[in-house]
């Protein structure tokens, strides 16, 4: 057996149907009384209905919320939460806002409390992101690790299919990511697993019926456990060329990671033999494959034409791609970068006869 480390990291998660207003108790649970809700202005229901459950808790409200983190964006968040001297900060919403409330916690080291109502995943990580000048900039610090998560399946209902299933796309990358990452161990991959095979098995019945709370329950505790994988093992080819491509085109993340995936997957494959066969074992044939018809099962785009990528993107992206995957476990030569974005591109199944070559 190789040998591994194992840091795991501290948070609270509360799950569960209607757990959502427990919110007001689990921020006087942190000591807690001046709160920044943050959430994307688009959830107006929602976001009276979370004025309502914080009370007085809640002194600020920040709702101008942009994928990216657009750094400009986040400094009025930042300047927001210093006006009010906040002590801790509610985000409500997706993986946006969640990056939102990051950027308040990095500068003012103040606790989080998030409570996600897609897939992202980010909510259990102490990964950032932040989008300036066309270049997504992203860490690690244990600053951005929420609190305390409260997962309530309820709040997904109304998340339309189109955006429910490139989201939970994102959540399976997280977890086939997370197998063979520079960061993954034997406790990670078991987590890993079983979030693939949740996911795999649910996400298309979450599709067939959006309203189905039990099936959006599986999905949500898949996308937990993804998210939770993603924590400690890091990320590799796939989420790197998508932090890429969406700070060069400023690309929807939820349905880059849908494209991508299986790419990613064929282009590793040689360096990730055992992790690729695990992985294909519980998704029930080849990996690349059976991500890329899963992702035709929830109506996912097949292209990054699809989803507003310029064709003269594909040169642009290729250096800085290359530059990138020197950290990951098969760096790339600059024609396998090249044929791997075209891949992604054009949207044809993946082809591991070109995309898993071995290296020169």
């Amino acid at each position: 057996m190789n040998d591994f480390h194992y840091d795991a990291l501290a948070g609270r998660v509360v799950f569960g149907i209607g757990k959502r207003r427990q919110i007001a108790d689990e921020v006087r649970r942190l000591g807690r009384s001046r709160i920044l809700l943050i959430a994307d202005q688009h959830d107006g229901g929602r976001l009276d209905e979370f004025h309502d459950l914080l009370g007085d808790l809640c002194v600020a409200t920040y709702t101008d919320v942009a994928q990216h983190v657009p750094r400009a964006k986040a400094a009025k968040a930042v300047a927001l939460a210093r006006e009010f001297h906040i002590d801790a900060t509610v985000s409500m919403g997706g993986g946006s806002a969640t990056g939102f409330s990051k950027a308040v916690a990095l500068e003012m080291a103040t606790p989080q409390l998030c409570v996600p109502t897609t897939y992202a995943g980010s909510e259990m990580t102490p990964i950032w992101g932040m989008t300036e000048g066309g270049e997504k900039r992203t860490g690690r610090n244990i600053r951005a690790l929420p609190a305390t998560v409260i997962y309530d399946p309820e709040l997904t209902i109304g998340l339309p299919v189109e955006i429910a299933g490139p989201s939970a796309m994102n959540a399976l990358a997280h977890a086939a990511e997370g197998l063979y990452a520079k960061g993954a161990n034997p406790v990670t991959s078991l987590v890993a697993l079983e979030a693939v095979r949740v996911l795999s098995l649910h996400v298309p019945l979450m599709c067939a019926a959006p309203n189905d709370v039990e099936q959006r329950s599986y999905v949500l505790y898949g996308a937990y456990l993804a998210g939770s994988t993603l924590a400690v093992a890091g990320t590799d080819l796939h989420h790197r060329t998508n932090h890429i491509l969406g700070g060069l085109f400023d690309l929807d993340h939820g349905k880059m990671n849908a494209v991508v995936l299986p790419y990613a997957l064929a282009v590793n494959r040689p360096a990730i033999a055992e992790s690729y066969d695990r992985l294909s074992q519980v998704m029930g044939g080849d990996a690349a494959r059976a991500v890329y018809l899963l992702a035709r099962r929830t109506g996912s785009p097949r292209s990054l034409a699809e989803i507003g990528m310029p064709f003269e993107g594909i040169e642009r992206a290729v250096p800085l791609v290359v530059e990138s995957s020197r950290q990951n476990v098969r760096p790339l030569t600059e024609e396998q970068a090249r044929r791997f974005i075209q891949a992604c591109y054009y949207g044809a199944p993946p082809n591991d006869s070109i995309l898993g070559a071995p290296n020169p």
